[in-house]
């Protein structure tokens, strides 16, 4: 025949397309990770927090504490008693040694204005240290300077 195709052996090779083999596995992945994560549940117990209340001045009198304020200049407010000082950074360590002779249990709050640098509170949070006190709280909220 004149117009008919001719084909070399009459038989078609055949092909496996890996592509859509692909794109059934990567399905079938899928659904079997979101049918894995809609079989767990989430259990959770009701948890309720303590909620801590700063200490007045009226619950202890008797307070010991020095509060220790680092200001954006780089001085230092000394509170102890109700009575605030402004130092300098070099007269927080004579000023422990005096406070650490007088009290039995030394206490130190180091507190910061919302300006204040890091190195200042850090060097005074290492000489109360190089004093051997051992209890130190540090308080995170902003205070106004001086107070």
């Amino acid at each position: 025949m004149a117009g008919s195709p001719q084909h070399s052996g009459g038989k078609k090779e055949a092909r496996i397309e890996v592509i859509p083999l692909i794109d059934v596995i990567f399905f079938l992945l899928a659904t079997f990770v979101l049918f894995i994560l809609s079989l767990e549940k989430i259990q959770s117990l009701p948890v309720d927090l303590p909620v801590s209340t700063p200490p007045s001045a009226q619950e202890n009198p008797d307070d010991e504490t020095v509060t220790l304020q680092i200001s954006d200049a780089g001085t230092c407010y000394w509170t102890y008693r109700k009575t605030t000082e402004l130092i300098d950074v070099s007269e927080v360590k004579p000023r422990l040694e005096n406070y650490i002779s007088r009290v039995a249990e030394p206490r130190v709050l180091l507190t910061t204005d919302d300006k204040s640098k890091f190195g200042v509170a850090v060097r005074v949070l290492d000489e109360v240290r190089k004093a051997n006190i051992s209890k130190v709280s540090i308080e995170t909220r902003v205070r106004p300077t001086g107070r």
